[in-house]
């Protein structure tokens, strides 16, 4: 990887300190300049000065990969409104802090199978380490969330995040972190609309009466029809309007709801064009949430 230093300590799965370590024997290495990454592989120089020489050189093109990213996500960013007349895709921006690189891989790739084709979860940065103010600088910018996994934040990085209004959620259980962040992606789904449907009605005449307009004399065939329901107005099974009720009566009396076998006098708001034997459809409109 991009990290080198000299060995100041080799401690095998005892606890005990040794000189050396052969194949297959599991040891703690003390001495790097910075943490590597899981999946590294380590080798033995002949001096210091090698190493320094290669890991520079590894640094450097890990550098122009992030560079290379960050410019094609900013490529994506400039995109982003038009994918989004287009898909209709919502991101929910993250920064995820963790103890070992193990653990924040899990992460990773839990919340990555959380995205749908409507909400996905964007990780902005990911890292081990404890939450330093530059992660809060940028979840300020982005206006993200920080969670921290196993770890916590510094005094000042702490105090950044309580000033600018930036949430830090701490979590020492993965399925806690991935259910937590499952809800919170639920909330941008849009909410889905469900019919039910109330009942039918029968026009059997149309009656003229100032100062109200036109009324249809209906007889409710099944179901029931409510007064402020949506309702569809039917013709030869053809849909020619679709609107609200603004009158329901029974006999004279304004009533809310009107059973079936019973006759009534109905109006729709801002309409009609009604005719005998067209077929009235009552329904009501319900929002539900949807959850991932």
């Amino acid at each position: 990887g991009a990290e080198m230093g000299r060995v100041r300590a080799l401690i095998n799965d005892q606890g005990d300190t040794i000189d050396e370590a052969g194949p297959s024997v599991p040891v703690e290495v003390l001495g790097f300049n910075g943490p590597p990454e899981a999946g590294d592989r380590m080798a033995v120089v002949e001096n210091e000065a090698r190493a320094r020489q290669v890991t520079s050189y590894r640094a450097h093109q890990k550098r122009e990969n992030a560079a290379a990213s960050v410019s094609g996500m900013r490529g994506s960013l400039e995109q982003m409104m038009s994918q989004l007349k287009t898909t209709g895709r919502k991101d929910f921006p993250l920064i995820v802090k963790a103890d070992v690189q193990g653990s924040l891989e899990a992460i990773l790739g839990s919340l990555e199978k959380l995205g749908t084709d409507e909400v996905a979860a964007r990780i902005l940065h990911a890292g081990v380490g404890g939450i330093s103010e530059s992660d809060v600088t940028l979840a300020e910018g982005f206006n993200a969330a920080i969670i921290g996994f196993n770890v916590r934040a510094h005094k000042e990085a702490a105090a950044a995040a309580k000033r600018n209004g930036i949430e830090i959620r701490y979590y020492n259980i993965i399925y806690d972190l991935v259910d937590d962040v499952k809800k919170a992606m639920s909330g941008l789904l849009a909410p889905t609309l469900r019919e039910t449907m109330l009942g039918n009605a029968l026009i059997l005449e149309v009656f003229n009466i100032s100062k109200v307009g036109k009324v249809a004399g209906c007889r409710v065939t099944d179901g029931s029809v409510e007064r402020g329901a949506n309702v569809r107005l039917i013709r030869d099974n053809v849909v020619v309007h679709e609107g609200k009720l603004s009158t329901l009566k029974r006999f004279k009396d304004e009533v809310k709801e009107v059973a079936s076998g019973q006759e009534c006098g109905m109006a729709f708001e801002n309409y009609g064009d009604m005719r005998p034997g067209d077929v009235i459809e009552c329904y009501r409109v319900e929002t539900i949430q949807r959850s991932l």
